[in-house]
């Protein structure tokens, strides 16, 4: 898995980018098939954002957070996007029950 993780509007400290990095990370240890992960902060006056998006093997996923520090915007933006990795490793796992399709299986 591929992290990039950039900055809009300020400089990104290698400490925020490991940080970044290893939130993210985690992700991979619900949905292995993630191949690229891109991770923007910004700060905005005294509001702190972070967004990311990741490309998966059949999807595209999104999610950006707020918070009072960085930290704490990347931790909400972990959090949902586990959340939206978790929900979509899901989806594939019930289109993929027992190799029949829902047309066949009305007809039984």
């Amino acid at each position: 898995m591929h992290i990039t993780v950039s900055g809009q509007q300020m400089d990104v400290t290698d400490t925020l980018r490991d940080y970044a990095s290893e939130k993210i990370r985690r992700i991979q240890k619900h949905f292995d098939h993630v191949t690229n992960t891109n991770v923007v902060l910004h700060v905005e006056k005294n509001r702190h954002r972070a967004e990311a998006t990741i490309h998966a093997r059949g999807a595209t996923l999104h999610a950006d957070a707020a918070g009072a520090d960085m930290y704490a915007a990347i931790d909400a933006l972990a959090d949902k996007l586990d959340r939206q990795v978790l929900k979509h490793k899901e989806r594939l796992a019930d289109h993929q029950r027992n190799g029949e399709s829902l047309k066949k299986m009305r007809t039984l």
